[in-house]
């Protein structure tokens, strides 16, 4: 039976404290034996995303309130959850970008983090209120890349 690990960071609203994020985050679910590099790869860019907008939703709010980082680990099993307390979106109203590959893609600069989370992880949940967003990412770690 694997063990069920947790690492909780709290992090500054900072550009500068997504890297370390992202690199405790990589090394907690590299830990399993059978984790591909690949799929901790993804996992990387996914966990950059969810943290650059949390940064982002906090300059929007004006708070100086920490970034809580949550990577929950259980064998291959990875849940990272990235709350912020920033004034809170509706997911379902983000404008749908073209396709990957089109060139029209190149044209937007914003916009991409959340159909990269999507499609770079087995799951992604979105919770929002007015008091922050709460992002959930799901991967297993051992299997490739979608």
């Amino acid at each position: 039976m694997s063990r069920r690990d947790e690492v909780v960071l709290r992090v500054p609203a900072k550009a500068d404290y997504v890297a370390l994020v992202r690199v405790v985050l990589a090394a907690a679910a590299a830990i399993d034996p059978d984790s591909r590099d690949d799929r901790i790869d993804d996992l990387r860019v996914a966990v950059s995303e969810a943290v650059t907008n949390a940064v982002e939703a906090h300059r929007a709010a004006g708070t100086d309130s920490r970034i809580e980082v949550r990577c929950v680990t259980e064998g291959n099993n990875v849940e990272v959850f990235v709350r912020d307390q920033g004034p809170g979106f509706d997911p379902d109203t983000v404008t749908a970008l073209p396709e990957v590959d089109t060139p029209e893609r190149l044209l937007f600069e914003h916009g991409l983090g959340l159909p990269l989370m999507h499609r770079l992880v087995d799951k992604t949940d979105i919770e929002t209120s007015d008091d922050g967003t709460l992002v959930r990412l799901v991967i297993d770690t051992s299997t490739p890349p979608r």
